[in-house]
């Protein structure tokens, strides 16, 4: 029998403990979920697959859409520098942040079967943790993955999945503009 464990990190900066992670976008509200084939036909890709690409594109935007947000877009320039940092963390595995001027959302799962669509729907359980009225998390809890996926300001993501010598997996993805700015709601 095989064990899953999983792990998650987002970016956060040490100013009042809060976390930065990227987005923007003037694209109009979508009141329904595109399906992931015409999210991936639509895609101008370079290196990233479109299937690939809508497995990471679609879990994100429900949760958006949810909320009345924009979609986020794809961004093959965001996903060349999530590939580069994925490539440095393989030989490790290590959950370290890149410190870049995106927000940054990371996923560790213990052996090789984990999917993009699992990293960003983990992320986006952790809203049962953020309080709006608030805007925090509940005590002792992570929101900051969700808070940065649902950041109404973020309207770009580029994400990369990489296999570690380990043979565990490490997934991350990239925001523009970053989210989770000090005295700001997500949305």
């Amino acid at each position: 029998m095989e064990i899953k464990i999983f792990v998650s990190l987002a970016t956060c900066s040490f100013i009042l403990f809060s976390c930065f992670l990227p987005a923007c976008s003037t694209l109009p509200v979508a009141s329904t979920l595109p399906k992931a084939s015409s999210i991936a036909s639509s895609l101008k890709v370079s290196s990233t697959s479109r299937k690939v690409i809508a497995q990471y594109l679609v879990p994100h935007n429900r949760a958006r859409i949810k909320l009345g947000l924009h979609p986020l877009r794809w961004s093959e320039e965001i996903a060349t520098f999530a590939k580069k940092w994925a490539k440095k963390r393989k030989g490790d595995c290590a959950f370290i942040h890149s410190n870049s001027d995106y927000g940054e959302n990371m996923f560790w799962g213990s052996g090789k079967d984990w999917k993009p669509a699992d990293a960003v729907n983990d992320w986006t359980q952790e809203k049962r943790y953020y309080s709006h009225r608030r805007n925090s998390c509940l005590m002792n809890q992570n929101c900051y993955h969700y808070t940065q996926v649902v950041w109404k300001e973020s309207s770009f993501v580029g994400c990369a999945r990489v296999i570690c010598n380990s043979g565990d997996t490490l997934i991350t993805c990239n925001y523009n503009p970053h989210g989770n700015v000090v005295g700001q709601k997500p949305f």
